[in-house]
């Protein structure tokens, strides 16, 4: 029986898609009979690869679908879906995951020798400085999912001191790993870098507000390349005026494109880029996404699977 793979995204995901994940669904398949398409008749699909800004949204009609492979590694526009009653997997790409690791990698050793000095200089003045070694630097990554593990490992192996954080008890060989509110209290106080990973979900909204960056070390630096709500923006931007927080590298937000006339883009201790600190590759997702239908197809356990109760 042929298997039918809805791939349900805007035209210019399909665009990127279509060889790709034929390549990966042939490769992982073995010879089972598939088609992938982005229409079928909804009572005839097994599978579908979804992007949550898709016109798909009542998954109510799709009787025979096993599970919804998200496009997306953010899965908090969909997990509140009520018509959504099949196994929902995320996106964790490895392309994705090495990408996230050399952009934040490169942005903590950016403020750790304090390259901007050099980079921005507008005078001739000659003025050597001593330059720190990474043990005597401690970052804090807050959220230890897939990507704040692999960051976080990336960091120890530098020789950073590395701190994470997570709402539930976790262990990452290397980091002193910490959980619950008094857990967040102890890693910011001595978090002069502080990364963060989190999902967004109510519980992790505003986790940094004007009393968590009062707990941080005055002139500290912070990289956001997880989620604009994870942000307090006021509380951020009155914290780097009076210097609490000596600059901050943002790559997500709660309105993007970010407005051209928002606070962020003119403040001198801000760094604005355009969410490109890690993109789903399209030929290493295709092949997460086949590895999960060939896992389904022969009765294994789906990788990545959300917890709806938890929200990721």
């Amino acid at each position: 029986m042929t298997i039918n793979i809805l791939f349900a995204a805007k035209a210019e995901r399909w665009t990127g898609y279509e060889k790709p994940l034929n390549k990966a669904l042939t490769n992982a398949l073995a010879g089972r009979e598939f088609k992938l398409a982005t229409e079928f008749p909804p009572e005839d699909v097994d599978y579908i690869v979804y992007a949550p800004n898709s016109d798909l949204q009542d998954f109510t009609p799709y009787t025979r679908a096993k599970a919804v492979l998200n496009l997306w590694a953010g899965v908090e526009n969909i997990t509140g879906n009520e018509t959504l009653k099949i196994p929902l997997t995320r996106m964790v790409d490895f392309g994705l995951t090495h990408g996230m690791v050399e952009w934040v990698t490169g942005h903590v050793l950016r403020y750790h020798l304090g390259l901007d000095i050099d980079i921005t200089r507008q005078d001739a003045k000659w003025v050597p400085r001593d330059q720190p070694l990474a043990r005597e630097r401690s970052v804090a990554i807050l959220g230890l999912g897939a990507l704040g593990q692999a960051v976080a490992k990336a960091l120890v192996g530098l020789g950073f001191n590395v701190s994470g954080w997570s709402r539930s008890a976790k262990s990452v060989e290397g980091v002193r790993c910490l959980h619950g509110d008094d857990g967040l209290t102890e890693a910011l106080k001595s978090a002069e870098i502080a990364v963060l990973l989190m999902p967004d979900t109510p519980a992790t909204q505003n986790v940094l507000n004007a009393e968590t960056l009062a707990q941080m070390p005055r002139g500290a630096f912070i990289i956001n390349p997880g989620r604009g709500p994870l942000i307090d923006d006021d509380a951020l931007l009155a914290a780097l005026d009076s210097g609490q927080i000596a600059h901050a590298t943002l790559d997500v937000f709660r309105v993007e494109p970010l407005p051209e006339d928002h606070p962020y883009w003119a403040h001198p201790h801000v760094t604005v880029t355009p969410h490109i600190a890690a993109a789903t590759r399209n030929d290493t997702a295709s092949e997460v996404i086949a590895e999960n239908i060939r896992r389904s197809e022969a009765g294994e356990p789906l990788l990545h699977v959300v917890d709806r109760n938890r929200g990721y």
